[in-house]
């Protein structure tokens, strides 16, 4: 199967043609910038390469002098929306194969990038063939984007990731903390043992120890047979605490201590298991304040921080937007049988100016649900959810909380009648964090 790399920073555009020539039995890698094809070039060996003329960090011309030092033997072909005479035979005479203008012609496109590599085969000595090995495919869910934030998000999880240092990773509901954990685990020297996920906002209180250090049979009316719990199951392995800052003071001091020790003690045990686990945690509350309110040990968060991981909202990195897009977009195809091969103009547009204060889950689920409506190639305008289409009144309503937070909020109360559900919707924020606001200004 021949490879390609195409560069372009127009991720719709570019995704569009990756389906496009993957459907006519190409191996395709994307690149968004030419610092990154150049990376890429590094590592792998390509058939050919597709670069755009415009790039965010340089132009195409200057790449296809680079890649021709380098690899002299691989065919490049430029494209441009720009197309002209003058660039075109600027480009030959550099080195490009071919050089094709959007918007293209399928039939055209197979042409050309198959007569490049036909000719460079015919002036390159045939060399003997190696046995092609079978890819491993990835079960990581992460997403690595092209924006400043996601830069320095995968940098902190390189960073950290061999290491033992326990991990608090920050940001709002939707942001992907879980799968930020998961690739840290997966990027560690824990990654053949167990990753156990603990959503610490759904254990009553009462059950937490067990839950945490597992129970003896009959220790307490309801356990009828002995019970391991998450920190032996993580045993060797990583553990996992979402929403941390939910535990009671009491489970804190018990959580406080099984990390000190690294022992812990089953409900109805009077013997303690040794463990070995790596702590990372994850919280889209303000433990500082809450450390400071009396809610949260300070103790316990300084032995649950010894690194911070800020997990940046959709808004933070818009540049990601349409690359999250078209990995939902693979997502839902794969899980609901469908073929939809991109999103409409009119999508992209509108994408690009919500807020998606949902974040990354909200952009999932509205992709699942938009996929499934969809009957043709694309995804259009009239399958998106009702929420993209608010009339101007209503968005000029929408207060902003970047000018004065509590008066933002004190109004959001008195147009919505107190009514909380309603203001954490005008204002763009979850529940969760109104309420945390509230507490903040004192606000009843």
């Amino acid at each position: 199967m021949r490879k390609i790399l195409i560069i372009e920073d127009d991720i719709s555009f570019c995704k569009l043609l990756e389906k496009f020539l993957t459907k006519n039995s190409f191996s395709v890698t994307t690149s968004f910038s030419a610092d990154d094809a150049r990376q890429m070039v590094k590592k792998e060996t390509f058939d050919l390469i597709l670069t755009d003329l415009r790039l965010p960090d340089t132009d195409g011309i200057s790449l296809l002098g680079e890649f021709k030092q380098t690899h002299p033997q691989v065919p490049i072909i430029l494209m441009t929306g720009y197309s002209d005479v003058t660039t075109a035979v600027k480009a030959i005479k550099n080195g490009a194969s071919d050089y094709i203008s959007k918007p293209f012609n399928p039939d055209e496109v197979l042409l050309v990038i198959n007569n490049a590599i036909q000719t460079i085969e015919e002036t390159v000595v045939p060399k003997k063939e190696v046995p092609k090995t079978k890819k491993k495919s990835s079960t990581s869910e992460y997403v690595q984007g092209i924006s400043a934030e996601s830069k320095k998000l995968w940098e902190h999880i390189n960073l950290v990731s061999p290491t033992d240092m326990s991990v608090l990773i920050i940001g709002e509901s939707g942001t992907g903390k879980e799968i930020i954990a998961k690739s840290i685990h997966q990027n560690s020297n824990r990654k053949e043992q167990n990753f156990i996920a603990v959503d610490c906002g759904a254990i009553p209180k009462e059950l937490a120890a067990s839950e945490f250090f597992g129970h003896l049979k009959g220790s307490f009316t309801g356990a009828i047979s002995d019970k391991i719990g998450y920190f032996e199951a993580a045993n060797n392995g990583t553990l996992f605490l979402d929403e941390i800052g939910n535990l009671s003071y009491e489970n804190q001091i018990q959580l406080l201590r099984a990390l000190q020790e690294r022992k812990i003690k089953p409900v109805g045990s009077n013997k303690e298991i040794d463990v070995d686990i790596r702590i990372i945690t994850a919280t889209n509350e303000d433990l500082r304040e809450a450390v400071k309110n009396g809610d949260f040990r300070e103790d316990l968060y300084h032995r649950i921080n010894e690194f911070s991981i800020h997990s940046p909202s959709l808004s933070e990195r818009g540049a990601d937007l349409m690359i999250f897009a078209e990995f939902f977009l693979d997502k839902a195809n794969a899980q609901l049988n469908k073929e939809v091969i991109g999103f409409s103009k009119d999508v992209v547009r509108i994408f690009e100016n919500y807020s998606w204060p949902g974040n990354l889950r909200e952009l999932q689920n509205c992709i699942k649900r938009s996929t499934l409506l969809t009957q043709g190639d694309f995804i259009e305008s009239a399958v998106l959810p009702v929420e993209f289409f608010q009339n101007e009144e209503i968005k000029s309503e929408s207060l902003s909380l970047s000018q004065n937070e509590k008066e933002a909020i004190e109004l959001a109360l008195v147009k919505t009648q107190n009514n909380k559900s309603e203001a954490a919707k005008l204002l763009k924020i979850t529940r969760k964090t109104l309420y945390n606001k509230l507490k903040f200004y004192n606000l009843n």
